[in-house]
């Protein structure tokens, strides 16, 4: 910041203690002003909160730190928790007053430094602490992060489940800002509010190849809302494996799969037929279930007619909740590699389901292209997060100044049904 100072008349070190009275040293023995002890500046400012009464302050209101003096100026504040982070301020063009524009936490203590000046540059501290309090009646915001911990693809996204909805925009940035997710190596990200109570976050792209990824609030004691603060949130850590992407090409009848950039396995597939075409765009690996029974009437086929089926399924790799696997598909061998047949999911071989169920985990990225299905969801039947640009993911933080992406409300009922 810069500072202009104001005009002052120069005078001699001995003629300004004089003036100033023997109790008040302004200058050091080189005659320099900034180079003598700082004075006691208790007197010099004042705060709209009773900081120094021993009474509890309340964190619900702006600490504002005023200066007395016309003729002195305040030049530097800091306020830092119990834990030693700071709270972040601004300071006035003209030295007058300070406030804080990050909220106080509830039931902490904190420590003020601040630093003065007189007219004739002398410079003046003031340090003190001051406790503030709990609100008598509060209903607590807390965070469950997921996935749970273990090793995941590079496409997995952290979710952020809150306990309560915020609807408020600011109530929001609130929370996002304390909602930290790093990684090592160090990628840039950002959050999505997905609905009133959940939050993705991912990076620009998919993230590094055998990275740590660790998830933590510092929401805790934090005024959220009215009645509303922040509470608890156990920490996640995560990691990356190898790059493992599988794309299906729907018109091609062909599953190329990749490992950190490099094709391992070609494998004739079929996908789903006229009517039951598969989704487009980039899914992501929920689970893995080695034994599926999936029906006609989940997905609304009536039961005899002559779409519908009742089969056991082996090797079944899920890819969406409302029933999309990749899974053996014993009974369309024939037309594996040369036309599409299914209800929507991925049908191949025994053994080259086998070979991808043990290849894949979940947060592997499954893509199908050139089919006539709709795009994946972006969010609600699985993770179709990566179908989302960059541009339209940041509109979802309530830190970027635009609305965020709502979701369809068809995109957020977990469906049960299984297609073959």
């Amino acid at each position: 910041m810069s500072y202009s100072p104001r005009n002052r008349t120069v005078v001699s070190c001995t003629l300004l203690v004089v003036a100033l009275g023997a109790g008040v040293t302004a200058c050091s023995s080189d005659g320099h002003p900034l180079s003598a002890t700082p004075y006691d500046a208790a007197g010099q400012i004042s705060f709209n909160a009773p900081v120094d009464d021993g009474k509890k302050v309340n964190p619900d209101k702006p600490l504002e730190i005023t200066a007395r003096d016309s003729d002195g100026r305040i030049t530097d504040v800091t306020v830092t928790d119990a834990a030693g982070r700071y709270v972040r301020g601004e300071l006035s063009a003209d030295g007058g007053q300070w406030h804080n524009t990050s909220p106080l936490a509830a039931g902490d203590r904190y420590t003020v430094r601040v630093s003065t000046e007189n007219e004739d540059g002398a410079p003046g501290r003031k340090v003190l602490a001051f406790d503030t309090s709990r609100p008598a009646k509060k209903k607590l915001l807390n965070v469950k992060f997921g996935p749970e911990a273990g090793k995941y693809g590079v496409g997995q996204p952290v979710t952020a489940e809150l306990s309560a909805p915020v609807k408020d925009r600011a109530a929001r940035a609130v929370v996002e800002r304390a909602l930290k997710v790093e990684s090592t190596p160090a990628v840039s990200g950002g959050w999505h509010w997905v609905d009133e109570k959940t939050l993705h976050y991912r990076p620009m792209e998919y993230w590094p190849t055998h990275a740590t990824i660790r998830a933590y609030s510092d929401l805790a004691g934090v005024r959220v809302a009215e009645r509303l603060w922040g509470g608890k949130a156990k920490p996640l850590k995560i990691t990356t494996g190898d790059r493992v992407e599988a794309v299906t090409d729907a018109a091609s009848h062909t599953m190329s799969v990749y490992k950190n950039g490099e094709v391992i396995k070609e494998i004739p597939v079929t996908t789903g037929k006229p009517g039951f075409e598969t989704r487009n765009g980039v899914k992501v690996v929920l689970a893995k279930e080695y034994f599926v029974r999936m029906r006609g009437t989940s997905i609304g086929i009536a039961e005899g007619s002559s779409e519908s089926y009742d089969l056991p399924v082996y090797y079944a790799t899920r890819v969406t909740w409302s029933g999309e696997y990749v899974h053996a598909a014993p009974w369309s061998t024939g037309s594996q590699g040369s036309a599409n047949v299914s209800h929507g999911c991925t049908g191949m071989s025994t053994a080259n389901a086998e070979w991808f169920f043990e290849a894949v985990r979940p947060g592997d990225v499954v893509k199908v292209i050139n089919s006539n299905g709709n795009v994946m969801e972006s969010f609600g039947n699985g993770f179709g997060d990566w179908n989302l640009t960059w541009q339209n993911w940041r509109k979802g933080s309530a830190l970027i100044p635009a609305t965020p992406d709502g979701p369809n409300p068809a995109d957020r009922a977990r469906l049960r049904p299984e297609s073959v």
